[in-house]
C-alpha cells in the first residue's frame, strides 16, 4: 500500500466525515511553523502535550486533539524527538478513526522513534477501520523489526482476523503467537479478542475452549461469550452459560442482561423471560434503556397470553423512549397481525414524541401494510423511506418487495427488487480478483456486501418468484466467498422451494455443512407445500434424531404438512409432542393449523369444539380457518358462527363477508347473498382481485380475469379457445357451480373460461416453446376447483408440466395428475 501523507493546516481542520486535507510529500509535523501571535509561540512541554492528547483520545475528541496537534506544529517541537508525544498523537487519531491522519503521523516518524506502542496503535487503527489485511501486514513488519508483541498487539492481530478470509489464512498463526508469547489464558483482553475472532467466524467450540483456558474470568468475559452464543443462533448455550455465571458468583450487569433478553426472545420462552425480568428488578437495572428495550422486545416476540400487554407496561414505565423502544413495540404488534391498525396509531404517537423512525421501524410498518393489504399506506411509508434515504437499505427494500407482492402490485414489487439487485451488482463490480477491494471494503462492506445482504436479497427474489435473479445471486455469493455461509444456505433452500424448484432446494440443503433449526424448518416446509407430507415428517424425525431442537415455526410446518395430507392422527400426535416433549406453548398459528387439519378432513364440528376448548380466546385467524373449512364442506350453520366472530374481531376485513356470501350462494339463498354484498358496499369493502403472473425472459406478465390489456391478448384468447376445445374432447367439464352469481349456466361458463390462471397458461404455451421446460404460474389467491381441473387436463393434452403456486401451496400438474392429490 502506498504511503499516505497529509499536511495539517494551521487552523482547525474539518471533521473526519468531510474531504481529507490536501496531501503533500512532506510529513505533516515537518512543516515550518506558521507566523502566529507571541502567545501562540509558547511551546507545550512534552508531558503537557501527551496529557492533553491522552485526554482527547479517551474522550474521542478529535477537535481537541487536532487543536493540540496544530499548536505543536506552530511551535515546531517534540514531534520529531519525543516518542511519547508522537505515540499519543498516533493513538488519538487511531481511536477517533482518522486513518489517513494516523498513517501520516506513523509514516512521518523517524524509524528510530517508532516503538512497539507506535506499531500497535497503527495496526489497531487499521484493524478497527476496515483495512484488516494492511493491519496484518503491519503486524508482520513489527515482528520483522525484532519487536516482541504484547497483549495489545495480539488483540489488534486477532481483530484483523475477524474477516473470514484472513481468519482462514492467518487466524491459527495468530493463535500460535499467543501461545509463544505466553499470553494464552493469562491475559483477559487477549482472551476476549480470541473469543471474538473464533465466534465471528462461526467456531463456537474454539471460542469456548479459549474461555475455558482463561485463568481469570470477569463479568466482561462471561458477557462476551454469552452475547456471541446468542448472536450466533445458540440461544440454549447462552442460557446454560448464564446459569454457570450465576453459580460461579458473578453479578450480571446491564450488558449481560441485554444479551440474555435477546437470547430469551430467540427461544420464545415466556417463563424464562419473566424470570429474567424479576432478576432485572432485583439488580436495579430496569432503568437502563437498553435493558428496558430488551424487555419490551422479549415480551413482544413471545406472542403468548398477556405478553404484548406486558411489553406495553414496560414501555409505558420507561422514563424516556428512543427509536429502539418504539421499534420494539411496533414490531411486536406487527408480528401479531391482528392488531395492525394499532401499529399505525402508535406510529403517530411516535412521531408526536419527535422520534424519527429508523430502517427497522420502517420494515415493521411495511409488514403491517402487507398484512392489511393496505398498499396506499404502504406507498406513503415508501415515500418516507425515500425521503429518509433508507429505501435502499436491505431490510427496508426487502420489506417493500414483500409489501407490494402481497398487495398484488407485482410490477412495483419487481421494481423494488430490481433496485436492490442493481445496487448489489454495481457494488460487486468494485471487487478485485480475490473478491476484495480495500477502498470498497472501507466504505461499503458493512453496509452493503455481507452475508445478510445476500440472504435478504435471495429472500426478496423468492417473494416475487424471480428465480433467474435468485440463481444469479447464488452465483454472486459463491464468487464473493460466502458459499459456506449458513444464512445464505437457508435462504437458498427457501428461495428454490418457493420458486417451485424443489430439487434445487434439496440440493442446497444437502450441500450445507451445518444445519440449524432454520435449515431443517425451511426444508420441511418446502416439502409440505409441494405435496410431499410423508417426506416432510420423515425429515422432521431426522432433525430430532440429529439433536436439533424444533421451535414453534418448525411445528407450524409439521402441522401444515399433516393438514395438507389429511393426516389427522399424526397431526394430533405432533401437537401433543410439541407441548409434552419440547415444552413449546402453542401460538395462535398452531391452533389455526389444528383447526385447518380437522376442517379439511370434514371434521368441522370437532374443529368448533377444539376452538371452544382452547385455553385462550381464538383470534380472527382461527375463526377464518374454520370459516374456510365450512365453505369447503358446505356447513352453513357453523359457517355463520365463524363469520360472525371474524366480523366482530376484524370488521374491516372483506374475507368473512365473501366466504359467507359464497356459502349462501351454494345453498341458493340469493336474498342472503344480496344482503351480504349490500353490507360490503355500505362499509366500502372490496373483495381482493384474483391475479396470476409469470416471468418470461426476466419480464413479468400479469393477468386478471377477463383481462384484455396484454399486448398479445388476441393471440392469447385464440390459443385459450383452442385449448378449451381440446380439453373438453378428453373429458373436461366446466364446473359452473363455483360461479356464485344468479345467472344462466352459459354466462357462468364464460366467466369460468376467463379466469386468470387459464389466461396465464395459454400465454405460457405461446411464449415457453421448449417442451422440456415447465410452465410456472403464480397466483395471489387460492386456485379455484375448476381452474385446478382445467390445468390438469391441459397438462395431459399438451404433454407439458404446469407448476402453479397459489396462496396455500404448490400444484405440480403432469399427465393429468396433481401433486396435491386433490387435497388442498
Amino acid at each position: 500500500m502506498a504511503t499516505v501523507r497529509s499536511t495539517l493546516p494551521a487552523n482547525l481542520p474539518p471533521p473526519p466525515s468531510s474531504s481529507p486535507p490536501a496531501r503533500t510529500a512532506t510529513p505533516s509535523y515537518h512543516r515550518k511553523p506558521l507566523a502566529t501571535s507571541p502567545a501562540e509561540h509558547a511551546a507545550l512541554q512534552p508531558s503537557e502535550a501527551a496529557s492533553l492528547l491522552t485526554a482527547a483520545a479517551r474522550a474521542r475528541d478529535l477537535r481537541l486533539g487536532r487543536a493540540v496537534h496544530a499548536r505543536l506544529l506552530r511551535t515546531g517541537t517534540h514531534l520529531e524527538t519525543d516518542t511519547v508525544v508522537a505515540n499519543s498523537l498516533l493513538t488519538l487519531y487511531s481511536k477517533c478513526g482518522a486513518v489517513d491522519a494516523a498513517r501520516s503521523v506513523f509514516d512521518g516518524m523517524p524509524p528510530g522513534l517508532r516503538d512497539l506502542v507506535s506499531w500497535t496503535a497503527m495496526a489497531s487503527c487499521l484493524a478497527r477501520n476496515g483495512v484488516e489485511d494492511e493491519a496484518l501486514r503491519l503486524f508482520g513488519e513489527t515482528l520483522q523489526a525484532g519487536l516482541r508483541p504484547n497483549a495489545f498487539t495480539m488483540c489488534a492481530a486477532a481483530q484483523a482476523c475477524f474477516v473470514s478470509e484472513l481468519f482462514h489464512s492467518a487466524g491459527h498463526a495468530v493463535l500460535g503467537l499467543v501461545f509463544k508469547t505466553g499470553l494464552w489464558g493469562t491475559d483477559v483482553s487477549v482472551g476476549c479478542a480470541l473469543i471474538d475472532m473464533f465466534a465471528k467466524n462461526g467456531d463456537m467450540v474454539a471460542a469456548s475452549l479459549v474461555f475455558d483456558g482463561l485463568v481469570e474470568r470477569t463479568v466482561v468475559v462471561w458477557t462476551l461469550l454469552i452475547t456471541r452464543y446468542a448472536q450466533g443462533g445458540y440461544a440454549d448455550g447462552a442460557v446454560d452459560l448464564f446459569v454457570d455465571m450465576l453459580e460461579n458468583g458473578f453479578r450480571p450487569d446491564q450488558y449481560t442482561m441485554s444479551s440474555m433478553l435477546s437470547a430469551c426472545a430467540e427461544l420464545g420462552s415466556y417463563r424464562l423471560g419473566q424470570q429474567l425480568h424479576s432478576l432485572v428488578l432485583r439488580l436495579g437495572l430496569v432503568s437502563d434503556s437498553c435493558v428496558s428495550c430488551g424487555l419490551v422486545d422479549m415480551y413482544a416476540k413471545s406472542q403468548i397470553g398477556p405478553s404484548m400487554h406486558n411489553a406495553r407496561k414496560v414501555f409505558d414505565r420507561m422514563s424516556k423512549h428512543n427509536v429502539m423502544s418504539w421499534t420494539a413495540l411496533l414490531s411486536g404488534y406487527a408480528q401479531r397481525g391482528s392488531q395492525d391498525n394499532k401499529v399505525l396509531m402508535l406510529l403517530c404517537e411516535m412521531l408526536d414524541e419527535g422520534i424519527r423512525p429508523n430502517h427497522i421501524t420502517y420494515s415493521s410498518l411495511l409488514k403491517v401494510c402487507a398484512n392489511l393489504g393496505d398498499q396506499d399506506s404502504g406507498r406513503q411509508i415508501h415515500a418516507h423511506c425515500i425521503k429518509s434515504c433508507l429505501a435502499d437499505v436491505n431490510v427496508v427494500g426487502n420489506a417493500l418487495v414483500s409489501m407490494y407482492a402481497e398487495s398484488g402490485c407485482m410490477a412495483e414489487a419487481t421494481k423494488a427488487f430490481d433496485q436492490l439487485y442493481e445496487n448489489m451488482v454495481s457494488f460487486s463490480c468494485d471487487f478485485d480478483g480475490d473478491g476484495r477491494s480495500r477502498d470498497y471494503q472501507i466504505q461499503r462492506m458493512d453496509l452493503v456486501i455481507s452475508t445478510f445482504t445476500f440472504a435478504s436479497l435471495i429472500s426478496a427474489a423468492a417473494s416475487v418468484g424471480l428465480l433467474t435473479k435468485g440463481q444469479q445471486l447464488h452465483a454472486l455469493s459463491l464468487k464473493s466467498g460466502f458459499g459456506s455461509d449458513r444464512g445464505i444456505g437457508n435462504s437458498l433452500v427457501s428461495m428454490y422451494s418457493r420458486c417451485g424448484y424443489l430439487e434445487d432446494a434439496c440440493r442446497a440443503f444437502d450441500e450445507m455443512n451445518d444445519h440449524n433449526v432454520i435449515s431443517w424448518t425451511s426444508m420441511i416446509s418446502g416439502l409440505a407445500k409441494h405435496g410431499y407430507a410423508e417426506q416432510a415428517l420423515e425429515l422432521f424425525h431426522d432433525m430430532v434424531s440429529a439433536g436439533v431442537k424444533p421451535n414453534d415455526v418448525t411445528y407450524i410446518a409439521v402441522l401444515s404438512a399433516c393438514s395438507h395430507a389429511g393426516l389427522v392422527k399424526e397431526g394430533k400426535e405432533h401437537f401433543r409432542m410439541m407441548q409434552k416433549d419440547h415444552w413449546l406453548a402453542p401460538r395462535m398459528e398452531h391452533y389455526a393449523c389444528m383447526v385447518d387439519l380437522l376442517g379439511r378432513s370434514g371434521l368441522v364440528e370437532e374443529a368448533l369444539d377444539f376452538i371452544n376448548e382452547m385455553p385462550c380466546k381464538a383470534d380472527a385467524l382461527v375463526w377464518k380457518t374454520l370459516l374456510g373449512a365450512c365453505k369447503t364442506h358446505n356447513n352453513m350453520n357453523i359457517g355463520e358462527i365463524a363469520a360472525n366472530h371474524v366480523i366482530e374481531l376484524e370488521p374491516q376485513d372483506p374475507a368473512p363477508y365473501v366466504l359467507l356470501s359464497n356459502l349462501y350462494a351454494d345453498a341458493g339463498l340469493w336474498d342472503q347473498v344480496a344482503r351480504i354484498r349490500s353490507a360490503m358496499r355500505d362499509k366500502y369493502l372490496m373483495k381482493e382481485t384474483g391475479l396470476s403472473w409469470m416471468y418470461v425472459e426476466n419480464t413479468i406478465h400479469e393477468f386478471r380475469a377477463g383481462d384484455t390489456c396484454h399486448p398479445q391478448a388476441e393471440e392469447i384468447y385464440t390459443k385459450l379457445d383452442r385449448l378449451i376445445r381440446d380439453i373438453k374432447g378428453i373429458g373436461y367439464v366446466p364446473d359452473t357451480s363455483i360461479v356464485l352469481h344468479d345467472m344462466p349456466d352459459e354466462l357462468k361458463e364464460r366467466c369460468l373460461l376467463q379466469h386468470s390462471e387459464k389466461i396465464a397458461v395459454a400465454f405460457g404455451l405461446i411464449s415457453c416453446t421448449s417442451a422440456t421446460k415447465p410452465i410456472r404460474i403464480f397466483k395471489n389467491l387460492r386456485v379455484c376447483a375448476d381452474c385446478h381441473s382445467a390445468l390438469k387436463f391441459v397438462s395431459k393434452a399438451t404433454g407439458r408440466e404446469i407448476i402453479l403456486r397459489d396462496s396455500n401451496r404448490f400444484h405440480r400438474m403432469k399427465d393429468g395428475k396433481c401433486s396435491c392429490g386433490e387435497y388442498w
